[in-house]
């Protein structure tokens, strides 16, 4: 999967925000925020196709984390992605 290329991270007051580039700006109807975790994994992925392994790899090798619990929360993170259609 990758993210899909009408999405982009910006900071609004002070919070890393997903927005949807619109014809003429953005549309404000489409923000998710993303705290300093999901932010991380938006910059190492992006640009590139991955999978859950690959984000597996990126929260372990970022965090002091099992990878047990890795592989559950990146399932979760995905599968929220791919409900807010931010992925293709």
């Amino acid at each position: 999967m990758k993210f899909r290329k009408e999405y982009k991270v910006r900071e609004i007051a002070g919070e890393n925000v997903i927005i949807k580039q619109g014809r003429f700006g953005a549309d404000m109807t489409r923000v998710i925020a993303l705290n300093q975790s999901s932010l991380l994994l938006w910059n190492e992925l992006q640009g590139r196709d991955f999978e859950v392994e690959d984000v597996v790899k990126v929260l372990t090798d970022n965090y002091e984390i099992d990878a047990t619990v890795a592989l559950t929360d990146a399932t979760a993170w995905v599968e929220k992605l791919k409900e807010c259609e931010l992925v293709e």
